[in-house]
């Protein structure tokens, strides 16, 4: 994916004008961690998080994005106090989703917020194990007492969609 196409997911998810801390849980080689970075009001800072080390490239803009080598879902996250939480092409790779929900709340500053990227499917496949189609994941965060909100989707390069959702 491009970044421009990142971007365009995200960009309905980003408000505020000063400075935030996001958890970007499962960035990867940071596509969409520097899509969000490219969004976020100067000075913002990024935990970016992944099981596998990274190489992540400096952000202008004042944006700190600071690497942490750990598995999201099964160690313990110390990256606190949180505005946001941001999961791209990750949650699929969740088996209880909520139990790590309910896990994170603890590390937000105020009201819980999710930014959330996922291939609206419910086949699982070696690539998503724990498929989280948009009504699945409405349905699981509406469980936990949350509102979601679809924010964008595109064409997936893999076939099928792919789309952007808030639960806050």
């Amino acid at each position: 994916m491009q970044q421009s196409e990142a971007i365009a997911l995200i960009e309905k998810g980003i408000t505020g004008e000063y400075p935030q801390h996001w958890a970007d849980l499962g960035c990867g080689t940071g596509t969409f961690t520097l899509a969000l970075a490219s969004l976020l009001p100067p000075e913002s800072y990024i935990t970016a998080i992944d099981k596998n080390h990274q190489h992540l490239p400096d952000f202008s803009n004042g944006i700190k994005i600071d690497f942490r080598k750990a598995d999201f879902v099964n160690e313990p996250i110390t990256a606190s106090p949180l505005d946001e939480v941001f999961m791209a092409n990750s949650l699929h790779f969740v088996a209880n989703k909520p139990k790590l929900i309910r896990q994170l709340e603890s590390l937000f500053r105020n009201n819980p917020k999710f930014l959330i990227v996922e291939y609206d499917t419910t086949r699982s496949s070696p690539w998503i194990p724990y498929p989280i189609s948009f009504q699945k994941l409405d349905g699981e965060f509406a469980g936990l007492g949350y509102q979601t909100l679809k924010l964008a989707e595109s064409p997936s390069r893999f076939g099928g969609v792919i789309y952007s959702a808030l639960a806050f």
